[in-house]
């Protein structure tokens, strides 16, 4: 969808179920840099993307070093490093078909993201806040000619 490497997508953002620090995870990293760990997304047990971790297009340090750009990046500082291809991102996979498959989430649907080595971290959706009414006074109205 086009969305690309950005320093703004914070909606919906869940962490862990661990979280681990480099020197555990560097048994798994290859002679590039890269993270050899297979990743899983499923949605209500039923898997809809799955790949490896090494197949991302930069190293976690590279993106780093691109998140601080014209910024400070500090200890404490949380870097997301996007979805796992082949059906980790539902609107990717729209993009992709030309159509809603897998459906969009509906309140009761659990989504698993599992990262080899390290954990599944499960979340069920719930209904969300009914949007609240414009104020009166405040509506657009369209004049006509």
């Amino acid at each position: 969808v086009g969305l690309g490497p950005c320093k703004g997508k914070d909606t919906a953002t869940t962490l862990g179920p661990y979280l681990v620090t480099a020197d555990e995870l560097e048994p798994h990293r290859d002679a590039e840099g890269f993270l050899r760990l297979a990743l899983t997304a499923k949605v209500n047990g039923e898997t809809i993307g799955e790949d490896l971790l090494s197949n991302m297009s930069w190293t976690f340090e590279e993106m780093t070093a691109y998140a601080s750009r014209g910024t400070r990046v500090v200890p404490g500082d949380v870097l997301g490093s996007g979805t796992c291809g082949n059906g980790g991102c539902l609107a990717e996979l729209w993009g992709l078909r030309g159509k809603q498959t897998p459906p969009p989430l509906r309140p009761g649907d659990t989504v698993s993201l599992t990262v080899e080595g390290i954990g599944t971290l499960s979340n069920t959706v719930v209904p969300g806040a009914e949007p609240l009414p414009l104020p009166a006074g405040r509506r657009r109205t369209r004049e006509r000619s």
